[in-house]
């Protein structure tokens, strides 16, 4: 981890620990983390910066539990089981906060492209490749005009509908590292497009994320296409 990254990770724990503190007295705060209430008010305070490990801590064990359950008091599920996630992926914000926790908490390697698919997944992948400091690239339903050369993955669903995404040619290299991550995974379909474009471009997968996952077929599906870590922050 160069001093840059530190530095963000610094950051991003004093965030999670400000997010924590929204509802909680130092003392309480310091019950939570097991950290002293006189460290966390300096902290949350912005008069120092927990040391790297501490950090590390904070956002491994703390961010990941406490942003879960921050996703799911934002999710609302329909009668039909439609899941609304708009007060997560309309809010930068908190999604700044997630990248730290994805790239620490889970065990994906650390990848040279961030990929999703259009549209609601396009602000955490532009949030992990800022994290990472590496490219984020989005397959499209459609072909961008001035593009002569696409990646294509295609599928039929079981509604009978042909489902295909498109990436200009040069958005993956061959041999580069690649995290798949999207807003929702339910059925895995969008994940199992993305993962051949991947295998198409001769690329490796760091890893599948998402924020949601609606049961665990998606998860399922997307581990049976991948021997990469699959996961998701929540699943409803």
């Amino acid at each position: 981890m160069n001093r840059a990254e530190k530095a963000a990770l610094q950051l991003r724990a004093v965030d999670v620990l400000r997010m924590l503190k929204e509802t909680r007295t130092y003392d309480e705060l310091a019950e939570t983390t097991g950290l002293p209430a006189g460290d966390l008010n300096r902290y949350v305070n912005g008069h120092v910066l927990p040391g790297t490990e501490r950090a590390r801590e904070v956002v491994e064990d703390l961010g990941r539990e406490a942003l879960a359950g921050e996703l799911e008091a934002r999710i609302r599920v329909d009668d039909e089981g439609y899941v609304d996630n708009s007060a997560a992926v309309f809010d930068q914000s908190f999604l700044d906060l997630v990248a730290p926790v994805v790239a620490n908490a889970f065990d994906f390697d650390r990848p040279d492209v961030v990929l999703t698919a259009a549209t609601d997944g396009i602000t955490l992948a532009a949030s992990l490749a800022s994290y990472y400091g590496t490219r984020c690239a989005y397959a499209k339903k459609s072909k961008e005009t001035a593009v002569e050369e696409f990646i294509e993955a295609r599928e039929r669903l079981q509604s009978g509908i042909e489902l295909t995404y498109y990436l200009p040619e040069s958005a993956i290299d061959a041999g580069e590292s690649v995290l798949v991550v999207d807003d929702l995974i339910r059925s895995g379909e969008t994940q199992e497009l993305l993962l051949d474009i991947v295998d198409t471009a001769d690329a490796d997968v760091a890893g599948v994320f998402a924020l949601i996952a609606a049961g665990e077929d998606g998860i399922q599906r997307a581990r049976s296409h991948t021997d990469a870590p699959v996961d998701a922050l929540t699943t409803v």
